[in-house]
């Protein structure tokens, strides 16, 4: 059984992505090919973006929205600290400050009244200036954009949103990237609901002014012509193969999100009255499910019993970022943060593809109603 099953994938769509393939390599544009800006153009109208900038994977989105917001040196990025380093380490790089928020016991995203806390004790501390609160939409449930968006507005902070695992989600009718935040950005890492066969991202705004920017940025800061250095910028192309590869994919998205949504609901109505589940999406909005983690005591050994039985399963993420050593002085330490550092304990992710069938759910659930009660 595969946790991520890309190969049933790559399977359904052969024909199509072979043929993109081959257009690519007729064609030797490798680079900046007509695809980038085809793919550009349909991620756009997917999700009611007004423009999207295409780059080379989703942290590169992460740092050149930081940097045409200007946050660096004498800046405060509010994140959470349950998530993947990528999110916090950009910030670093650019010389601004991070500063770590506790997560929601019931949603695993960030928690708005630890939010504001911390935003009111960096204020009142005077070291560092409030720039901007960056949230993730961990295992592709997306934030409550709404309070989000109220507490950056009332606080004059930029709203970056990481949805490297949430692309593809709704928020009140609306896809993630729809405006919802000032800048957001996904990933396109083979293993995210909508992946490539290597590296790339995508940054999406409303805002043409900072869709410019951008665009000059992951381009060496070009200006008007190919030597013409506007800004000081980095080299993060989305290349021409990758973006022919994600548009039969992008293509087959809408079809694969209800897929996913439908394994979660199998998965939810299974083993609701053995572990603690996510959450599910009310109506017709939607999850993008970029994986299905559970809350479990003894996690360690419960994924060890399901290895036995062949079962993967995976932990996201085993310690917050708080707590990791390169992150140490911009944390409180140990208690600081109780929910994130709960939640690194017992949370564990099953397989989760639109490929699953309904014997390998099955599979998957009595499989972990054995391993959460092994005496029975």
């Amino acid at each position: 059984m595969q946790f991520i099953d890309l190969k049933s994938q790559y399977e359904a769509m052969e024909g199509d992505i072979r043929s993109a393939i081959d257009r690519v390599l007729e064609s030797q544009a490798f680079i900046q090919g007509p695809q980038v800006r085809e793919l550009e153009q349909a991620l756009a109208e997917f999700c009611d973006a007004r423009r999207v900038v295409t780059c080379a994977n989703g942290t590169d989105a992460l740092q050149l929205a930081l940097m045409a917001l200007q946050i660096g040196p004498g800046d405060a990025v509010f994140v959470p600290s349950f998530t993947y380093t990528a999110t916090a380490e950009v910030i670093l790089l650019l010389g601004a400050s991070p500063v770590f928020v506790d997560s929601s016991a019931h949603t695993y995203n960030i928690d708005f009244d630890n939010l504001q806390a911390e935003i009111e004790r960096v204020k009142g501390e005077g070291r560092l200036r409030p720039a901007a609160l960056m949230t993730v939409d961990l295992f592709g449930q997306p934030v409550d954009y709404g309070r989000a968006r109220e507490i950056a507005d009332r606080h004059g902070l930029a709203f970056i949103s990481d949805a490297a695992q949430g692309f593809g989600a709704t928020y009140e009718g609306r896809r993630v990237g729809a405006g919802l935040a000032d800048v957001t950005t996904t990933s396109f890492f083979p293993a995210k609901p909508l992946g490539c066969y290597g590296d790339g991202g995508a940054v999406f705004t409303d805002d043409d002014e900072l869709a410019d920017v951008i665009r000059s940025t992951c381009l060496h800061g070009k200006g008007t012509a190919k030597y013409d250095v506007a800004r000081v910028g980095m080299n993060s192309r989305l290349d021409t193969l990758q973006a022919a590869i994600l548009l039969p994919k992008l293509a087959a998205f809408v079809d694969e999100l209800e897929r996913r949504h439908t394994v979660a609901c199998a998965y939810v109505d299974r083993l609701k009255d053995h572990v603690d589940t996510p959450m599910l999406p009310e109506g017709d909005a939607r999850f993008a499910w970029a994986q299905f983690t559970i809350k479990v005591a003894e996690r360690d050994e419960v994924q060890a019993r399901l290895k036995a039985e062949g079962v993967p399963a995976n932990v996201y993420y085993p310690l917050p970022m708080h707590l990791q050593p390169a992150y140490r002085d911009f944390g409180g330490g140990p208690g600081s943060l109780p929910v994130a550092e709960q939640l690194s304990r017992v949370v564990l992710s099953l397989p989760m593809h639109p490929y699953l069938k309904s014997a390998e759910i099955e599979t998957v659930c009595e499989a972990v109603i054995r391993a959460v009660n092994p005496s029975n």
